[in-house]
This record gives C-alpha cells, sequence and structure tokens, in this order.
C-alpha cells in the first residue's frame, strides 16, 4: 500500500487552484505521494491534490442523503478513478484528510455502539433552552406513540446487515415500518443477540411469526448465513428462554442476480477477515462443501455488502421489497388512524395541564 504520511497541516480550498486536479466531472484524481523525502515542489503539488480530493468528496457527499464508511467511501469512488486494487489506498486518504481537517470527522459512518454516553450538558442561554423545551414537547406530542404498529400485523421483523453502510442505508426504510436494525458487525455481542431474542420472544407469545431479515457479503460465508445465524441464537435460548424453533430466517442479498443488475464490483479474491484465502487448497475450510460449490459456482470472487452504496435507489428497493413480504400494508392504515385519534387526546390533555399549571403559577407567592 502507498503511504500518504506527510508533513501535518491543515490546507484550505482556496489556498490552491483546484481545476488542474478534477481533470474531468467524472473523474477524480486520486492523490499518490511518492516514496522517499518529496522536494518542496512535489510536496506542495500532493498537497494540492490532497485539497482537491477532499473537495470532491465533499461534493459527493452533498448528494448522499445516508452516510457511509471509509470503505464504502471507496465504492463510491470507483467509477471516479479508484481502481478496486487501491481501495486501501483511498481508505487511508480518506482518514488522513479526516485527521488534517480537510475532511470533517464525521464524513464517514460511526457505529453509535461507540459513541460517549453521560457528557455533561451546560444550559447558558435561557431563552434557547425553553426554545428547545417546546421544540422537544411539540417533538413528542407528534410521535406520541400509545398504539403498536406490530398489533396490527402477522409477523414480527427484525433485521441484521453486514457493514455499516447498509445500515445507514436501510434505516430510512426500515424507519417507515418500525423494524429494528443492526450492525452485524457485532453478532458476537451477546448483549445484541440477547435484545432481539427477547423482543422475538414477546412477539411470538402475542402471536406474531418471528422474522430475522438479513443483507451481507456475496461470499461462501455469506451466502450459508442463515445457519450460523440460528446457531448463534440456539446458544442463548436457555439464557433468554425461548427458541428460534419457528424464526423464518431471510437473507435477501446481496444476491447474484442484483450484483449484475447493478453492476456491483467483485473483488477477484476469497480473503477473509482473518486475512486467509477460502480459495486456496491450504485453507481449512476450503474442501468444505459450501467453499467448493461456491467456487463452482461463482469462481474465486466476491462481492462486499458496502458494494451497495453505488446503487442506492435499488438497494433501498430491495430492502423494502424483502420487508413487504412479511408486513401487510391495509392494516396500516387502521393504526393510523388509531394513533392519530390517541394524539389528539395526548395534545387536549397537555393543553388542558398547561393551563392549570399556569393558573398555579400565578397565585403562588
Amino acid at each position: 500500500m502507498q503511504s500518504i504520511s506527510g508533513r501535518n497541516t491543515t490546507l484550505h480550498p482556496e489556498d490552491f487552484g483546484l481545476g488542474a486536479f478534477l481533470s474531468t466531472p467524472d473523474r477524480i484524481v486520486i492523490p499518490r505521494r511518492a516514496r522517499g523525502r518529496l522536494s518542496p515542489a512535489a510536496e506542495h503539488a500532493y498537497q494540492q491534490q490532497l485539497v482537491a480530493f477532499a473537495a470532491a468528496i465533499k461534493a459527493i457527499n452533498q448528494r448522499l442523503d445516508f452516510k457511509v464508511s471509509s470503505r464504502g467511501w471507496c465504492y463510491l469512488l470507483e467509477p471516479h478513478g479508484l481502481v478496486k486494487g487501491e481501495f486501501g489506498l483511498g481508505q487511508e486518504l480518506i482518514n488522513h484528510c479526516r485527521k488534517t481537517g480537510l475532511l470533517p470527522l464525521d464524513i464517514c459512518a460511526d457505529d453509535s455502539a461507540r459513541s460517549f454516553f453521560g457528557v455533561e450538558h451546560v444550559d447558558d442561554d435561557p431563552e434557547q433552552e425553553v426554545r428547545w423545551r417546546w421544540n422537544s414537547i411539540t417533538y413528542w406530542l407528534e410521535r406520541y406513540t400509545p398504539v403498536s404498529f406490530w398489533d396490527f400485523q402477522p409477523c414480527y421483523v427484525q433485521m441484521v446487515v453486514e457493514k455499516i453502510d447498509l445500515r445507514s442505508l436501510f434505516e430510512p426504510v426500515c424507519a417507515e415500518y418500525h423494524v429494528p436494525i443492526a450492525n452485524a458487525r457485532g453478532w458476537s455481542d451477546l448483549n445484541l443477540r440477547g435484545d432481539m431474542m427477547t423482543r422475538f420472544k414477546e412477539h411470538e407469545a402475542a402471536g406474531r411469526r418471528p422474522v430475522l431479515m438479513y443483507c451481507g457479503d456475496h461470499d461462501p460465508a455469506g451466502l450459508r448465513i442463515s445457519d450460523s445465524l440460528r446457531s448463534n441464537m440456539e446458544e442463548l435460548s436457555v439464557a433468554v428462554g425461548w427458541r428460534p424453533e419457528n424464526l423464518i430466517i431471510d437473507r435477501f442479498g446481496l444476491n447474484a442476480d442484483f450484483i449484475e443488475a447493478n453492476g456491483l464490483t467483485w473483488i477477484d479474491n476469497l480473503l477473509t477477515g482473518s486475512g486467509k484465502d477460502l480459495s486456496s487448497p491450504k485453507h481449512p475450510d476450503h474442501q468444505q462443501p459450501y467453499v467448493q460449490t461456491y467456487l463452482e459456482r461463482f469462481g474465486a470472487r466476491k462481492v462486499e455488502a458496502n458494494a451497495l452504496v453505488v446503487a442506492a435507489t435499488a438497494g433501498r428497493e430491495l430492502c423494502r421489497s424483502a420487508l413487504l413480504k412479511y408486513i401487510e400494508t391495509a392494516p396500516i392504515l387502521e393504526w393510523r388512524s388509531r394513533l392519530d385519534l390517541a394524539r389528539v387526546e395526548l395534545r387536549q390533555h397537555f393543553a388542558e395541564s398547561v393551563k392549570a399549571q399556569a393558573t398555579a403559577w400565578e397565585v403562588r407567592p
């Protein structure tokens, strides 16, 4: 991998002329730092390329309505000149620009599980605090939900995906149908599995069929994920008091037909997360039937789930179509009607309460 290390400095687009570094609107010049110590002129030229690269990233980001990881950015940059063999360089460039201030830190999606909780907030503007509180009350009144969406459905659906990019991409669709979604990166986490199983247990007891949707990589392990998902939940069946015997597991992507129809990028290897190659006879799982079957059908290549970010519209439609196999749309109208009535009643109660409290404040000495 090429190194991009250099002086740690914050540069600004106005310091440079960018035109020379964006050769066409559809192609972005990828900065490549030569080995060894650079002359002042070469260093300056490289820094110009970094600034232009960051400006192009920002321009693309303005057209996105979801966040992607640094790996996802490489897929978005592929049509603009970043070849798949340079994805490592692309990730390093993006993270370098984040560290030096050329790109905002939050240009990449983060897993909320790594966020800080309990950070102190100091209220220093009374008027702003009152406005914020009233906005919070308005938000609460408009989203008060005493009637469950799932009370009107025959199934209860949850979703896990492979890679944070897919969670970010699918979140609006899942929110529309009240489907919990998580990144399977933490699938080994006992709390994640336990929480999901507890929800399945409660809804199955209420008469709904549990459904787990999955979308992930197209590789040997990804195509047999259903087996491992079920067995991983079985491990906690005693602790949770629920077994996935009636659970429907639906792996709805990525699949070969969708990959070809949307021109997603195939990677010419079967390297696993540990860096070992499943296509090599030296790999301990190479002779496993699931690996051999995959090699016969698709060869030594794979598609990462991140690739879906370049086909965002098709990806969301894939997600919606998969969910609507188990979610009935007709009962949603009745649910919304019941919900609207409950929210009107809440606003009436709230208005009466505010009036009564205001009167109490007026007579208080």
